[in-house]
């Protein structure tokens, strides 16, 4: 029989051992975890152009396709530039930005809880000799956040394409969002208006059928029994998008 003393110390020493295997592994680890999730967050922003990669070539093609990238600020004023594997302006590097974080300050100004002035990240992509505006999403799905990338046009209106991801929707029904048959509605379909006046893109219970016939443009079909992540979607569509009115508009007037 071993003593409650024993058993206390042999328990102890255990712990510590186990908690020291668990702490090196960790650490040896994070720098995979990290590149892999860089090259996932490189994929997707690809993806939403119509750009296919592997996990191999992902590096590559997105510093010969991504020519740019821009921090903005709230007015719709370039914070920072990012371009040829240097700083233009600014030492904020858009791929670096934490939308997450970025979001959140915004939430703090705008209810007079916080002073840091938000900013967002904003990728131009060349294709083909072809200009195309990469914008990066995150909002709040059913059980955990959703998130994206949507690509505009050249007349910074036009749905490019999109990408969406989640963490935790519901398989069959709100997970839907990151399959391709969902992804593709978005194609074609516009964030302004013929007045130029900010729209979003929202997605529609009963399908983009059931709006006006002027507003169909600007509507996509939501998922079968999946309503409150369709309007997750929605509601991060307008909710980021917004946040670039102020450059965009700029940019349509020059």
């Amino acid at each position: 029989m071993f003593s409650n003393r024993y058993i206390f110390i042999y328990s102890s020493v255990m712990v510590i051992i186990v908690a020291a295997i668990l702490s090196s592994a960790a650490m040896f680890l994070k720098p995979y975890q990290e590149r892999n999730i860089r090259t996932e967050k490189i994929m997707d922003i690809l993806k939403s152009v119509n750009i296919e990669t592997t996990k191999k070539n992902a590096e590559e093609l997105y510093a010969r396709y991504i020519v740019e990238e821009y921090a903005l600020s709230l007015d719709g004023e370039i914070v920072s530039i990012f371009r040829d594997n240097n700083f233009e302006k600014g030492n904020i590097r858009a791929f670096d930005i934490n939308l997450k974080a970025e979001l959140g300050k915004e939430d703090q100004l705008k209810a007079g809880k916080g002073t840091d002035e938000p900013c967002f990240p904003f990728y131009v992509c060349n294709k083909d000799g072809k200009n195309y505006y990469i914008i990066p999403l995150r909002g709040k799905g059913l059980w955990g956040p959703v998130w994206g990338n949507i690509a505009l046009e050249e007349d910074f209106k036009t749905v490019y394409g999109v990408t969406f991801g989640h963490k935790g929707e519901t398989p069959g029904l709100g997970a839907e969002i990151a399959n391709t048959d969902f992804q593709e509605q978005f194609f074609g379909k516009t964030i302004f208006n013929d007045n130029f006046d900010f729209t979003s893109v929202k997605v529609v219970k009963g399908g983009a059928a059931m709006l006006p016939p002027a507003e169909q443009i600007h509507g996509v079909d939501a998922i079968s029994g999946g309503t409150i992540t369709s309007n997750a979607v929605s509601d991060m569509l307008f909710d980021c998008l917004k946040n670039y009115v102020p450059y965009i508009e700029d940019q349509v007037k020059k």
